[in-house]
């Protein structure tokens, strides 16, 4: 609900996955990703944040492989709020949606996620 450092949702290591169920069937055009910036991080980094992810449309929660919608970079030194288009061409809508991330920028115990939002179209 906020944006204060530490009120994130955290997973151990630097690889982790996030299932979202959407409350309806969209074309997913973009996703957010935020951070908190580092002039509000108590050590003046942000190695916690996520760096490299993938984003993929599911069509039921039990399904293991998705639909790639797009490769991405979180960039640390950019705004704590970055969007980001779907990349992979897609005539598919999905009420569900995964976020894989697979690094962050360095941290070496456990990665933080502040907001995670995907945009579309009905």
């Amino acid at each position: 609900p906020d944006m204060y450092p530490g009120n994130c949702w955290a997973f151990k290591g630097s690889q982790g996955y996030l299932v979202v169920k959407l409350s309806m069937k969209i074309y997913p055009t973009a996703f957010t990703v935020e951070h908190i910036p580092k002039t509000l991080s108590p050590t003046g980094n942000i190695t916690s944040a996520p760096r490299n992810f993938s984003v993929y449309g599911l069509d039921d929660e039990y399904q293991e492989e998705g639909k790639l919608l797009g490769e991405y970079v979180y960039d640390q030194e950019g705004e704590p709020l970055q969007m980001f288009p779907v990349m992979e061409e897609n005539k598919d809508a999905f009420q569900i949606v995964e976020l894989r991330i697979f690094s962050n920028w360095g941290h070496a115990e456990y990665t933080c996620l502040y907001r995670f939002r995907v945009h579309g179209r009905p």
